[in-house]
């Protein structure tokens, strides 16, 4: 759980970094900013999860790498809902109001992507007796 915690901080670190540069700085639309920032914290992660995290669970197969983008993409689409939710429908369209509704959407959808990371993509190896 440290790891992911690790991998997962500098991912939010990263999402936070593209997400204000492209809407604060660019002035992106809103929802781009989100999903290109989700995406590429999403790509960053995949390296973090797979080579620090749980390097020591199962070797890295198309199958663990199309679940690994398969859950992330499902996680980008509900953080996006949530970010949605409450930049448009709570009127969090200010720079600190836009940035706690990114704040609480990535929160809600770590807590999916943990669970189905280290449950179906990053398996725990099974050793033989």
């Amino acid at each position: 759980m440290v790891k992911f915690g690790a991998v997962g901080g500098s991912g939010i670190a990263v999402n936070f970094l593209v997400f204000n540069l492209l809407l604060h700085g660019l002035k992106w639309a809103p929802m781009a900013a989100t999903v290109i920032a989700s995406c590429v914290a999403m790509g960053s992660n995949y390296l973090g999860f797979r080579f620090f995290a749980y390097r020591d669970r199962a070797s890295r197969t198309r199958r663990q790498i199309a679940l690994f983008f398969a859950f992330s993409g499902i996680g980008v689409i509900m953080e996006s809902a949530l970010f949605y939710i409450g930049y448009h429908g709570l009127g969090m369209d200010t720079p600190l109001g836009s940035n706690l509704a990114k704040a609480l959407s990535i929160a809600l959808a770590s807590a999916f992507r943990f669970l189905v990371y280290r449950t179906w993509v990053f398996e725990q190896v099974k050793h033989s007796r």
